[in-house]
């Protein structure tokens, strides 16, 4: 018992605090005083077009203790931020995190956040604010469900070239971007790896070290026959006279058949089991075979390498700047720092705790929401039929009255009623 407390009391320690050799630059987790922290942007509000932010835990949390802030009021845009201590991540690895959860179906907007550097004016933090970092999803109908990675380098925003997919369904997931100083990158979602590279290959910020050689042409001698005809192959005598079709020996002349009348019967044909085609000779191996030939790449002369390419600029803010259709999402536990492996401890402890109940919540609230759902119809369904019959009774009754019957009617010619 007691070896279980100390491997959990270091197992807590491990994931509260960092190891000595890293360094924390920024942590949120939306517990007290966070208010203080962050500044609610004006950007938009003088137009109505700007919304605000909710402290909640959601409506199917995995802890209910544990808040984030949530966009609140559809079709609005969002803009809140945070100073933090100035850092560079010149000579060290770059670890950006964080949490949403998409309660909502939000239709289309975006769901990333912002790494700002210089001086920013936090009640007009907005759309137009420069940035360094922009990282996260966006969303807007079954079509477009892209994971942004966009970096900014000499004031301008370099978005990455590859199709990156964020998550669509409801729960918490985090989102981990890191960015090494040989400029190597990684993309996370919940401590998986959805991606990796370089910012050499994969953003179009410099021109590439290599290009392909346009004036290169295949050498005369280059011999790209995989296999040849095998020359020592001989065809076999009497290979030619070998008829494709033979006549059939199971066939018989039919007992009417009469020479005279009917002509000279004949068996019919059929396939030859012996022929085998037109002979062609058997393929080998190349020995002088040399590949498929392909252009060669070489230097590129319009390649001027930067080995600050990875540096962005001294990072003051963090910043959430979106527009949502529908609004609901919960922002949680951002994170920056120097160390990977903290980051991971982080994701790890929330799916350990947290990731099960959550989702046993969510059931939970679905299988609410359809009942209600059903309930609702049903209701709509009644009073639709009731609404109905209410329809017939009054088109019956104005019939009625329109047809008042004659009382001479059914009277014949002399007077006396009809049988």
């Amino acid at each position: 018992m007691m070896g279980n407390t100390i491997i959990h009391l270091l197992l807590f320690l491990l994931l509260t605090f960092p190891s000595s050799f890293a360094e924390l630059f920024f942590e949120e987790r939306f517990q007290d005083g966070w208010k203080s922290r962050w500044v609610l942007s004006d950007w938009k509000r003088s137009e109505g077009k700007a919304g605000t932010f909710k402290y909640t835990a959601g409506k199917w949390p995995g802890d209910p203790d544990d808040k984030g802030i949530q966009t609140y009021n559809d079709a609005k845009h969002f803009s809140i931020s945070a100073k933090i201590p100035e850092l560079t991540n010149k000579n060290r690895t770059l670890v950006v995190q964080y949490s949403i959860k998409f309660e909502q179906d939000i239709e289309c907007g975006g769901g990333y956040i912002k790494l700002l550097s210089g001086y920013v004016n936090q009640k007009k933090f907005g759309g137009d604010t420069p940035y360094s970092l922009m990282f996260g999803p966006d969303l807007c109908g079954t079509q477009t469900k892209k994971l942004h990675v966009i970096l900014s380098y000499q004031g301008q925003n370099y978005p990455i070239r590859k199709d990156l997919q964020c998550e669509t369904d409801k729960l918490t997931h985090f989102y981990t971007f890191i960015l090494r100083p040989d400029a190597s990158y990684s993309v996370l979602v919940d401590n998986r790896e959805r991606d990796s590279g370089s910012m050499y290959t994969d953003w179009d910020i410099l021109p590439p070290r290599k290009i392909k050689d346009v004036n290169a042409k295949k050498p005369a001698d280059w011999d790209d026959r995989e296999y040849i005809e095998d020359s020592n192959d001989v065809k076999p005598e009497g290979y030619d006279s070998i008829p494709a079709e033979i006549p059939d020996p199971k066939a018989k002349k039919p007992v009417d058949w009469d020479d005279e009348d009917d002509g000279l019967w004949k068996s019919p044909k059929i396939p030859n089991p012996a022929y085998r085609g037109t002979w062609k000779r058997k393929k080998v191996k190349n020995s002088n075979y040399k590949g498929k030939w392909k252009t060669p790449w070489i230097d590129n002369p319009e390649f001027e390498d930067d080995p600050d390419l990875y540096v962005l600029k001294p990072i003051k803010y963090v910043g959430i700047e979106v527009w949502q259709v529908k609004a609901g999402s919960i922002y949680d536990n951002i994170l920056i720092c120097d160390d990977p492996q903290y980051a991971k401890q982080v994701v790890e402890e929330f799916l350990v705790n947290n990731r099960e109940a959550e989702k046993e919540a969510f059931e939970e609230a679905e299988k609410e929401r359809r009942a209600r759902e059903e309930e609702e119809a049903q209701r709509a369904r009644e009073e639709g039929e009731k609404r109905r019959r209410e329809r017939d009774r009054n088109y019956g009754d104005k019939r009625r009255r329109r047809r008042r019957p004659d009382p001479h009617e059914y009277l014949d010619d002399y007077g006396h009623d009809e049988l």
